[in-house]
């Protein structure tokens, strides 16, 4: 018969804790830059907006605040509609992954022996 035997791991050192979660959150900040970037190009090509307004409408949509400028064509408005469902998606996906290491350490923490 096979006993079982809890393994308990300690949580990594500091050092490494720290570096995970710099990791985390450069990966976060990347996806953020693509997901602007996505958006200022779909409102610079359907709305026909300049760079600047393009930018404050992808960031306000992608913080949560909505558009700041009218939509001229359907298709501007149909991509800002999708933009926005994705933007909500991703913000939940984008707390996750910096909240995983620390989430990660308290559980090895109140696990530990």
């Amino acid at each position: 018969m096979l006993k079982y035997e809890k393994k308990r791991h300690k949580p990594a050192p500091l050092h490494v804790f720290q570096r995970r979660v710099v990791t985390h959150l450069l990966a976060a900040a990347a996806i953020i830059v693509f997901a602007i970037g996505v958006g200022m190009a779909g409102y610079m090509a359907l709305a026909g907006m300049s760079a600047v307004d393009a930018f404050l409408n992808a960031a306000m949509i992608l913080s949560g605040m909505g558009p700041v400028d009218d939509l001229p064509t359907s298709a501007a408005k149909i991509f800002a509609g999708f933009y926005a469902i994705t933007c909500g998606i991703l913000l939940i996906a984008v707390a996750g992954l910096v909240l995983a290491p620390v989430f990660h350490r308290m559980l090895h923490i109140f696990h530990a022996d």
